[in-house]
């Protein structure tokens, strides 16, 4: 009794709203405005931005609590991983937060020296510096975009006088990686030269680098080579190679020439001083340093005599003789004196009269010596041996009959491949470099696999997997429509059938013959026969396939 009542007032409702055309326009008026005003406060709600990432719990509600005092409105990420607040109110927050000493599990820095008290012992304020300074090396190592959070940890030994006694500091860096993501060599080596470069005298071979797992990152000093220097060596090969098939391609063809190079390279760096000694060559040209001369001379200068005295110190008295001797006469018949004794007399008189005479002559020369010093610095990456293998295909030709085939290059012909090589590698024998080039013919009979048909290809396989599943959609989409969508529209928007009215009612009763008009039994069974036909009329108009399966069904069996 219920559903017959909704029926009706269903259609009832649909004919008045079909009857009134303004009532579509004001609901679809009042929607647009409902939308509007939904984007209105859409567009008026605040940015939120993180406040604070990675919270414990107690800092988390010490946190929240001190937001709900100061009226802040808040939000979690997804997760609860972050607390966020309005992008206006982020800084002003964090201040009015640091001022009530939140969150308190945070990294600390340098900002333990800023309330250091008066009188504080020289070990305390070490100890805060280097808990410091791991604050703010683990804030720059968390600022990675891999690194979820970090603790550095600092041995520093105590400063000492005596150099036999010092040690070097070591540090050690535990890494928490966000899941799923990892660093590269080249981020641990950045991390190890950041935490190197920020402690004196911190080696980076001194520093080690854990992740949350145990595994250690940071490079180990056994290794020959590491990422860097690997890779420079094979662009150093690659280098060489294209070198040698850019000069050889033009040659003998695009695919008939293949080489490898493989490359001994020094990474050591070397100092080296030299300082040599070279005598001078040309004495008469050297070059003089220093020269010192020193001479003396003394003439008449008689002994210094006497008693000492008064009398000793004045000046001799005036010579009244004279002061050489006269020689005696010669007697007659007494022979002449020699010459020597004339020359003898004559040398005593001169050293009579001139006194005892000393001269002295010393002379000291220093001369500039050759010197050389050589101060040479060889930098890492230098190639020390080259050893390059060439391997080039025999030449195809066509004979006669127009077949072609292969034969090998001739002696002069390798010849020239290999000079070329060597110029192209820069070959030194000094430096002791090796070149191989072989003469021979490339197999090119690769077994072709069988070529898969269209229909058995995996692209052709997956496109109609993916066909299917849309037809199978489309189907069942067509399916709902006929089957229960068109059904339920048709039910509910049929227009209701026309009341029978009072002309309807006496045309059928003139139809109707006379000598029945009076048989209750007649009219009885005439309005069931109407109210039958009105009920199949309607189930008719609601769905008329029923109807024409139903009228299949008993044309089926009259012809049974």
């Amino acid at each position: 009794m219920n559903a017959t009542a909704t029926l009706p007032n269903s259609a009832a409702l649909l004919e008045k709203v079909k009857a009134n055309p303004r009532l579509p326009m004001m609901l679809g008026g009042a929607a647009l405005v409902a939308a509007i005003a939904v984007g209105v406060m859409w567009s008026r709600a605040p940015d939120y931005k993180v406040l604070y990432s990675n919270l414990s719990e107690r800092d988390g509600g010490a946190v929240i609590q001190s937001l709900q005092q100061m009226n802040v409105p808040y939000k979690f990420a997804e997760g609860g991983g972050a607390v966020m607040v309005p992008a206006e109110k982020v800084h002003e927050t964090r201040l009015r937060l640091a001022g009530q000493g939140l969150p308190k599990s945070g990294t600390t820095g340098m900002e333990l020296m800023d309330n250091q008290k008066f009188g504080i012992s020289q070990f305390a304020e070490q100890v805060n510096y280097q808990r410091g300074l791991e604050g703010e090396l683990a804030r720059s190592i968390e600022s990675i975009g891999a690194v979820q959070a970090a603790r550095v940890h600092l041995a520093i030994p105590k400063p000492t006088l005596f150099v036999r006694e010092r040690q070097k500091p070591t540090a050690s860096v535990v890494l928490q990686l966000y899941p799923g993501r990892a660093i590269d060599e080249g981020q641990v080596a950045a991390i190890t030269h950041l935490v190197s470069s920020s402690v004196p005298e911190l080696t980076p071979k001194s520093i080690s680098i854990v992740d949350q797992h145990g595994n250690l990152l940071s490079g180990n000093s056994d290794r020959s080579l590491d990422a860097t220097q690997l890779k420079f060596v094979q662009q150093v090969e690659q280098n060489y190679v294209k070198r040698v098939e850019s000069i050889l391609v033009p040659i003998l063809g695009k695919d008939n020439v293949h080489a490898q190079v493989t490359a001994d390279v020094d990474f050591s760096s070397v100092e080296h001083t030299d300082e040599s000694f070279k005598p001078n060559q040309d004495p008469t040209n050297a070059a003089i340093r220093s020269q010192q001369v020193s001479e003396s001379n003394t003439q008449n200068s008689a002994p210094v005599g006497g008693v000492p005295g008064a009398l000793s110190n004045q000046p001799p008295a005036a010579a009244v003789a004279p002061v050489t001797t006269p020689q005696p006469p010669r007697q007659p018949g007494q022979p002449n004196p020699p010459a020597q004794a004339n020359q003898a007399t004559q040398a005593t008189q001169t050293a009579e009269k001139t006194g005892p005479s000393s001269s002295r002559r010393d002379a000291t020369t220093n001369y500039e010596l050759d010197r050389t010093v050589r101060h040479v610095q060889q930098a890492p990456g230098g190639v020390k041996r080259l050893s390059v293998a060439v391997v080039v295909n025999y030449r195809t030709k066509v004979d006669a009959k127009g077949k072609p085939v292969t034969e090998a290059l001739s002696a002069k012909e390798l010849a020239q491949v290999e000079s070329l090589t060597k110029e192209a590698m820069g070959f030194s024998a000094d430096r002791g470099d090796s070149l191989n080039v072989v003469n021979s013919p490339f197999t090119n009979d690769v077994e072709k696999e069988p070529e898969v048909p269209v229909w058995k290809q995996p692209q052709m396989i997956d496109l109609a997997k993916t066909g299917v599943g849309y037809l199978l959609l489309a189907l069942l989409a067509v399916f709902l429509w006929f089957k229960v969508a068109r059904p339920v529209l048709r039910k509910y928007t049929a227009p209701p059938l026309p009341a029978p009215t009072e002309t309807s009612a006496a045309t059928e009763a003139v139809l109707l013959p006379p000598e029945v008009e009076t048989n209750p039994e007649v009219l009885r069974l005439a309005a069931k026969y109407e109210s039958d036909l009105a009920l199949v009329r309607d189930a008719a108009q609601r769905d008329p396939r029923l109807v024409a399966s139903v009228i299949k069904t008993w044309m089926a069996n009259d012809e049974g």
